[in-house]
């Protein structure tokens, strides 16, 4: 006998399949459901959490860190700093300096006074590598006073007397600014040259602050942006390959000046290089960054004048075609800090230290008083 032939639409067809295709997902009780989404998000933040952690430091003479060649003290907290000796003996030096590294630097990078100088005027030159660099251990509890204070107890281990001068260059010449909060009383002098300014410092105007901030690359506002407001993401930041990371660490050369660009070469044939980020890169240049870009206690532009009976100077240099570090954040505390020695140089960019002669104006001038 012929069987009943049953008609079926497409749309009971379709929601025939629908139907079906649910159904095949229903082994899964519900509770096992809320279970696994749950171990996926606790897989997640695992994930993320590990993808920000730094990779651990290799110290400087220990079994897996690259050995010590440097001379070094030890610090009151058991860290070593490491550091480099120029010019006359100590002893027989009319001027002792201390000079303080920029940012992805060590020291080694000094600033080339000529020994001509360095012999005429019997100046000792101390150089050291800031905690994190070179063959100088971490300091991975640094707030914005550590670095003063390191170049003060640097400064008795070798005795280098009472007072003594310092020279900073960018980054090392923001801290200058602390060395002149923290241990005025053993300064003779200062000079800060193309010092890096944090533009969260209190006495800027948010105005001024907000135009030196848009003169940088887009992507070094979000490395310095996030270097202030999520600190525990800077690590990850430059080191991810989503987004560029900071342009001062990936060298981009279009971030320099044409007077920059002529002395650049001496810059980069440093042959020491693959020294300054042995330890690891987070603490060394990207604690710079979490520090020097933080929240500070005090602000440069709140300092008093440390030497009001003209016993000793500042010196702020700063170069007017400096596309690294905004010019007119200093030229700000030049007009409102009138114990400070501005000198703006209209040419110049982030490099003009380098410059022949140059290096030997600015000890001059905090030395001998010469403009």
């Amino acid at each position: 006998m012929a069987g009943t032939i049953r008609k079926v639409s497409a749309a009971s067809a379709r929601a025939h399949t629908r139907k079906k295709t649910h159904a095949d997902f229903s082994f899964l009780p519900r509770g096992m459901i809320k279970k696994l989404s749950v171990v996926l998000f606790i897989g997640l933040v695992a994930w993320s959490y590990q993808a920000i952690q730094p990779t651990p430091p290799k110290i400087c003479g220990s079994p897996d860190g690259p050995p010590v060649t440097s001379s070094r003290i030890k610090l009151k907290d058991g860290r070593h700093l490491a550091y480099t000796e120029n010019g006359v003996p100590k002893e027989k030096a009319k001027y002792q300096i201390v000079f303080i590294h920029g940012f992805n630097c060590c020291k080694f990078d000094v600033i080339p006074i000529s020994p001509a100088l360095l012999e005429e005027l019997g100046i000792y030159l101390l150089s050291f590598d800031r905690a994190g660099y070179g063959e100088s251990d971490p300091h991975p509890k640094m707030t914005e006073k550590s670095t003063a204070l390191d170049i003060e107890e640097l400064a008795d281990k070798l005795e280098l007397g009472s007072k003594f001068y310092i020279i900073g260059f960018s980054m090392g010449g923001e801290i200058g600014w602390t060395c002149l909060k923290f241990i005025p009383h053993r300064l003779a002098g200062a000079a800060l040259i193309a010092p890096v300014a944090n533009y969260w410092w209190r006495g800027f105007p948010s105005n001024l602050s907000k135009e030196a901030y848009n003169q940088q690359f887009l992507q070094d506002k979000w490395a310095i942006g996030i270097a202030h407001y999520a600190p525990w993401l800077t690590y990850w930041w430059n080191t991810q390959k989503l987004f560029p990371g900071s342009s001062v660490i990936s060298q981009r050369v279009d971030g320099f000046s044409s007077e920059d660009l002529k002395l650049l070469p001496k810059f980069a044939a440093r042959g020491y290089q693959a020294q300054i980020r042995q330890q690891g890169e987070f603490e060394s240049i990207h604690r710079d960054m979490m520090v020097n870009f933080g929240h500070w206690d005090f602000s440069p532009l709140e300092l008093d004048n440390p030497f009001p009976n003209n016993e000793g100077s500042v010196h702020l240099w700063h170069g007017a075609e400096d596309l690294i570090v905004p010019v007119i954040l200093s030229r700000y505390i030049g007009q409102k800090l009138p114990w400070v020695h501005y000198h703006e140089l209209p040419d110049a960019g982030h490099l003009f230290p380098l410059a022949d002669g140059m290096s030997d104006a600015i000890v001059k001038a905090l030395l001998l008083g010469d403009d």
